[in-house]
C-alpha cells in the first residue's frame, strides 16, 4: 500500500518525493508560511520526523524561526522522538505558535508523555493513532490535546472501541481536548472495510474538540 502511494507521488510528479521517503531537508520551504498571509494551522513534516537523528540542529533553527516569525500562523509538530524534542527545546524558549507533540500508540510508549509535559509550551499534545493497544491509566498533567485515530491500510491492525472511549473518558474527567480522528481501516464492529465506510463516531458520536487557543485563529 505504502508502495503503491509512493509511486502515485512520482506519478503525479512532487519532485519532493523522487527518491522515495529517504530523509532530506527542503530548505526552499521555508518561505512557504511566510507567502501565506491567510492563518493558518500547518502539521509541521507530517511525511517525517523533524526531530530525526539525521536532522542539522541548524535547519531546525532556521524552522524555528519562520515560525517565530509566522506568529499568524499555528504549527503542530509531532515526533516519535520526544526525547530529541526535549533535548532542542529544554533550554530554549518555544514559540507561543508552536505545538509540540508525541506519538503513543500502545502502553509501550506512555513514558513518552512524561518527557513533554513539563516543556513550556502552549499546547502539548499526543497521538494516539494508530491505537493499536489500551493504554490503561493516563496521566495527562501538562497535556491539552489527545487525537485517537484507528490504523489503515492492507496490513491495519483492528483498534478495539472500548480503547477509544477509555482514552475519551479519561480526556473528560482531567479536562482534555478530545479528537477522535477515524476508525481507519476496521470499523467499531471487527469489521474489515472501506475507512470512509467505516466514518468517525465513536460511542455513536462526533469528537472532533481542539484545545483552547488565544489566538484568533479559526480551522
Amino acid at each position: 500500500m505504502l508502495k503503491q502511494w509512493l509511486k502515485d507521488f512520482k506519478q503525479w510528479g512532487n519532485a519532493d518525493y523522487k527518491d522515495g521517503f529517504q530523509f532530506k531537508m527542503l530548505k526552499e520551504r521555508l518561505n512557504e508560511p511566510k507567502n501565506n498571509k491567510k492563518p493558518t494551522l500547518y502539521f509541521v513534516n507530517s511525511m517525517s520526523d523533524l526531530f530525526h537523528e539525521k536532522m542539522e540542529i541548524s535547519f531546525l533553527d532556521s524552522i524555528m524561526e519562520t515560525i517565530v516569525q509566522t506568529p499568524y500562523h499555528q504549527y503542530q509538530i509531532l515526533t516519535k522522538r520526544p526525547h530529541r524534542m526535549r533535548e532542542y527545546f529544554i533550554n530554549k524558549n518555544i514559540p507561543e505558535n508552536a505545538w509540540l507533540g508525541t506519538t503513543v500508540e500502545s502502553h509501550q510508549v506512555k513514558n513518552r508523555i512524561d518527557l513533554i509535559r513539563d516543556l513550556n509550551a502552549t499546547i502539548k499534545w499526543l497521538s494516539c493513532e494508530p491505537l493499536i493497544n489500551d493504554l490503561g491509566n493516563l496521566n495527562l498533567d501538562g497535556i491539552d490535546w489527545v487525537i485517537v485515530g484507528g490504523e489503515s491500510g492492507f496490513n491495519a491492525r483492528p483498534m478495539k472501541e472500548e480503547w477509544a472511549i477509555n482514552i475519551r473518558n479519561q480526556c473528560n474527567k482531567q479536562n482534555i481536548a478530545f479528537f477522535f480522528k477515524q476508525w481507519g481501516t476496521w470499523g467499531s464492529d471487527g469489521i474489515k472495510r472501506n475507512k470512509k465506510t467505516n466514518g468517525f463516531l465513536l460511542d455513536g458520536k462526533i469528537h472532533k474538540n481542539y484545545p483552547e487557543l488565544k489566538s484568533v485563529l479559526q480551522f
